[in-house]
């Protein structure tokens, strides 16, 4: 499962198992159309019970990596909720790739904490 949402000038994503190729799809048409008005935003991604994704789901982003990092320069601030240490750690590091955009790792239960960071200026 793959939810997107636009909460004002925040992207809600929301994942849960393993992508295939046409969810993949799906969930890339989904962030498309809900970013397309998202101007200096942020992201808040609940990774809810995260498997890597099929490999047909990998090619398919491969192929719309052109987009994707066009869609990612909408953005700021990210912030992954997450339970899974090593997850976490390789979003922190993929921050360093998307210059002008923090990305910040929290637990699942900390999302509170995670907005109010989105929140904050800086």
């Amino acid at each position: 499962m793959f939810e997107v949402k636009a909460n004002g000038n925040r992207l809600e994503i929301t994942m849960s198992g393993q992508l295939d190729g046409p969810a993949m799809k799906q969930a890339l048409d989904d962030l498309e159309r809900e970013s397309a008005s998202i101007k200096d935003g942020t992201m808040l991604y609940d990774a809810v019970d995260y498997h890597l994704p099929t490999l047909d789901a990998i090619f398919m982003e491969f192929a719309r990596l052109p987009a994707m990092l066009g869609l990612m320069g909408r953005f700021r601030k990210a912030a992954l909720l997450s339970d899974m240490g090593w997850l976490n750690s390789i979003s922190e590091a993929e921050g360093l790739m998307f210059p002008g955009l923090t990305i910040k790792a929290f637990k699942r239960n900390e999302r509170e904490m995670a907005v109010q960071w989105l929140e904050a200026d800086g």
